[in-house]
Parts: structure tokens; sequence; C-alpha cells
């Protein structure tokens, strides 16, 4: 009798842990990263993804919403091993200004577009079903989508130069204010507060309870401008990664930083933003053209340069990830077609090859247990098609903001760049 009172005790202990594990698993629907490497439940996460930062546009039901599209591009790249979208949660200020993306979610300080909140909830709902993951960024360094100088405007610094980063030295020396800009920060803490407080209208769902989202991201590819902005530059991220970890406890934090080329080209403060306890991976961004890595009179004759120097700027920025212990993604990277056309009939030989570089070396982490743990191409034209060289209202959404040429960097469905992305995708398992 002792021995069986001790065996139904054992067995009653067995059914409470097995319990336990079971809610466990609840939690672990969730990617968390341990010892530089993604996890979802107990099996490693390595991607494949693009960026979509108009899918809560899309997702809506008012101006430049299109639903039918989203469904159908949202299965054409889960059908090609495409399972991770860096999204933009929303634009900042009023519409009009002609570089700026639009419709906008926050036309005033705390004054939103529910519609695109709408779009966004509806965005996750259909990722969900599909078992894909977003990266959601609620910042910008640039003015397409409002961003610092929205949050510069609306705190009584002034506007952002009309023409935006086409006149370069007035539009740096006019966001470098935004290091110093308490109250530009001010309301930038209220208006993550707002977005990651918020319950999804579909699911009844809070977003913090959501495992659809893979990361909560500081920003897109925030920069502090000059040399004497970066501590405070640091500070605000430092500020602004301890809030949202405040507010979730079960997503990843990420700050969207292109690297030592978003630092002034100083490594040591990119390893120190990305050495605070509040942010889980390190990010890399590399833009082969804008950085004068190709000439764009002879591209296919000189993407081997641009791959040489990508690899030495990737091993950069993986090594320090091996040095902090921490996953590294390449979230952004962009290359134009053979002849620098916007058109699709401008072959995409040289991209392929230039993307398969990058692939390849993600199958490489993946198969070695490594570090890089995914990338998001730049970007997502899909179903899209340019009607302008630049975007008017309400031309298709593609992969280039409003103030670059619509086709620059876009990769479309009939692009031999999807034959690429699926072969590498699929030795991702």
């Amino acid at each position: 009798m002792k021995k069986l009172a001790i065996l139904l005790t054992i067995g009653i202990l067995f059914m409470c842990c097995a319990k336990n594990q079971q809610q466990d698993g609840v939690v672990s629907e969730f990617i968390t990263q341990e010892k530089g490497r993604f996890f979802k439940g107990d099996k490693p996460y390595y991607f494949i993804g693009t960026n979509y930062w108009y899918g809560a546009i899309l997702g809506s039901t008012g101006q430049g919403g299109n639903r039918e599209r989203l469904g159908k591009e949202l299965d054409f790249m889960k059908a090609n091993g495409i399972t991770n979208l860096r999204v933009l949660v929303g634009a900042d200020g009023p519409s009009g200004q002609e570089v700026k993306i639009r419709p906008s979610l926050q036309l005033a300080p705390g004054v939103y577009n529910d519609t695109i909140f709408e779009g966004l909830d509806y965005l996750m709902v259909e990722l969900g079903k599909r078992e894909m993951h977003a990266v959601l960024f609620l910042n910008n360094s640039w003015e397409w989508s409002g961003g610092y100088g929205q949050y510069l405007s609306w705190a009584g610094e002034g506007d952002v130069p009309p023409k935006g980063v086409h006149d370069w030295p007035v539009f740096v020396e006019h966001v470098a204010k935004y290091a110093a800009c308490d109250a530009c920060h001010e309301l930038f803490f209220n208006h993550v507060k707002h977005v990651m407080t918020r319950i999804n209208r579909y699911t009844g769902k809070k977003y913090t309870e959501d495992p659809a989202i893979m990361s909560w991201q500081v920003g897109n590819e925030p920069r502090a401008f000059s040399d004497e902005a970066k501590p405070l530059m640091a500070k605000w991220l430092k500020n602004t990664t301890a809030l949202m970890r405040s507010l979730d406890q079960n997503h990843l934090i990420s700050i969207g930083s292109e690297g030592s080329w978003g630092c002034e080209m100083d490594m040591n403060l990119f390893e120190e933003i990305h050495a605070d306890k509040n942010v889980d991976y390190l990010t890399m961004h590399v833009w082969p053209k804008n950085w004068s890595w190709i000439d764009i009179s002879q591209i296919p004759q000189s993407v081997d340069v641009a791959i040489e120097k990508t690899n030495e700027y990737m091993q950069k920025h993986i090594q320090m990830a091996q040095k902090l212990k921490k996953p590294i993604v390449m979230e952004e990277f962009g290359f134009p077609r053979d002849n620098h056309k916007y058109t699709l009939d401008d072959p995409v030989t040289a991209r392929d090859r230039y993307y398969a570089n990058v692939f390849e070396q993600v199958v490489s982490a993946f198969q070695s247990e490594g570090v890089l743990a995914g990338c998001n191409f730049w970007a997502w034209g899909g179903l899209g098609r340019p009607s302008h060289e630049f975007w008017k209202p309400w031309d298709d959404y593609v992969g280039d903001p409003a103030q670059e040429e619509q086709g620059l960097n876009s990769v479309f469905d009939t692009d031999s760049t999807i034959g690429v992305i699926k072969q590498f995708a699929s030795q991702i398992k």
C-alpha cells in the first residue's frame, strides 16, 4: 500500500508538471532569444523576411486600403518562404507633404486615425492565421513617415525642409535637434504607450499578448545625425526601451539601427546601445547604392564589389553580436535593377546575385547555430505596380516610400528574385 501511495503521488506530481508545461507552452508561442539565437517554443527560429511598411494601410478599409491584395500577398509570401514582415505602425502628422506617405495614423499628438489602427488590427489577425510574424517600428529618423521631423514640428522646433533628404545638409542640421528635444521625446513616449497598450478589436486580445508580434522596434534607422548628439541619442534609446519593457514582458525589443553607418561610424556607440539589457537583438542595414558601393551605370559589373563590401560590413557587426551574445538581423538591404530603371521589364540578375549572398549567410548560420538569425530585404512590391516615377495618391503601394522612385528597390511577384528567395528559404526548417 505504501508503494502504491508513492506511485500515486508521483503520478499526481507528473500530471501537475505536465500541466505547467502546457501553460508554459502558451508563453513559448512568443519569439524569444537565448545565448545568441531566437527560439519559437523550444525550436530555433531563423527566417527570410521582407519590409512591408505599408501593411497596416493595406489592411484598412479607408483610402489606400486593399484587403484583397493583402490576403493574396500574404499567401504568396508564405508559399515562397517569406514569414517575417517589418511593418510601420503608422505615419505621423497631417497628410499632404509631398515626400510623406499617406494616410497618416497619428494626425496630431495623441489624435489618431482609427482607420489605420483597424488596418493594423486586421493585419495582425491575418499574420496570426498564417503563423507569420511582424516587427513593428514606431518612429523614423526620415521624413517619409513623419518621425523626427514631425515631432520637432509638434514641439515648436520648426518644420522639416520641404525637400527632405534631397536637401541633405539642411535636413541633417534640422533633424539633429531631435536628440536634445525633451518635448519631442515626451510626445513619442505617449505614442509608445498608446500603441503598446492597444487591444485588437477583432480578437479582443492585447497587443502585448499577441504572439504574431516578434518585436517592438523603436524606429526605422534612428540616428544622432551629429557627434555632439550621440550621448543624448543613446539616452533617449535607453529610456525608450525601458518604457517598452515596462509595458510588455512577452515580446522582444529592438532598436532598428543600421549599424555603424547609423551611429556616425562609431562602433562603440553601436555596442553601447545594443548592450542595453532591454535590447534583445542587434540589427544592421546595408545600402550599396546609397553608400557608393556600386556604379549605377554598370550595376551587373560592379555587384562583386558590393558583395565584398557587404560581407565586410556584416562580419563586423556579426562579431559584435557574438561579443554581446545576442542574435543579429540583417533587416534592410536593397539593390536596384540591372539598368537602374524602375519598370518591371528591366532584369534583376545583379540583384539576384546580391540577395543570394545574404540568404546564403542566413542559411549557413541556421546550419551552424550562428547569431545571424534572419534578414528582411527592402522591400516588398508584390502585386503592386508603379504608376508614376514618384508616388501620387492613390497609386499602388510598392516597397519604395514616397520620396524615392517607385520601383527603385521593390521586389515584385513576377521578378526572378522570388525564385531565389524560395530556394534559400526552403533550406531553413
